[in-house]
């Protein structure tokens, strides 16, 4: 048993976050108190978190984690180059016209017919990752495309599917 500093409760030790640099090897204060400095500490700073929470998944040390994490999965190169060519190949089966489509886009691209933005046209973020977005996969259509950040991008599927409507056929 031990009591917390914060609210002076008496409980089991097993109510206390471990911490291996204190003397019983558990903090001072029960995990309700210190989910509730959490929460407070938050709120009181929402604007950092919000930014910090953007910003993780790009940290770099998160991403060589991840290739490393990769490469470890699919022990050497050569396998995870297997893997990538069977899936790629796999979704190109699957999806003909929505890859003619990607490609299509790609080609005007390159080409000058389609010049991609700097910024999101729903939220006007400048991300690296704007992505083009098929309003429908006809052949006629291909080109009619806006274009979103990956958050946007993502809501935009999402909205469709709450909606009933297959995304990939609008």
């Amino acid at each position: 048993m031990k009591v917390c500093f914060k609210c002076g409760a008496e409980k089991p030790l097993s109510e206390f976050y471990k911490h291996p640099k204190m003397p019983d090897g558990t903090l001072n204060k029960c995990k309700e108190c210190t989910k509730r400095d959490v929460a407070e500490n938050r709120e009181k700073n929402k604007e950092y978190y919000l930014q910090y929470d953007r910003n993780r998944p790009n940290a770099k040390e998160r991403h060589e984690k991840n290739v490393l994490r990769n490469k470890e999965k699919f022990k050497n190169d050569c396998e995870y180059r297997e893997a990538r060519t069977k899936t790629t190949k796999r979704y190109r089966e699957q999806n003909p016209e929505r890859y003619r489509a990607h490609n299509c886009v790609n080609n005007a691209l390159r080409d000058g017919k389609l010049v991609k933005p700097d910024r999101c046209e729903h939220c006007g973020t400048s991300e690296k990752a704007i992505q083009a977005h098929h309003w429908s996969y006809e052949p006629e259509y291909w080109l009619d495309v806006i274009w979103l950040c990956t958050k946007c991008h993502g809501k935009e599927h999402r909205r469709l599917n709450e909606l009933g409507r297959d995304p990939d056929r609008v």
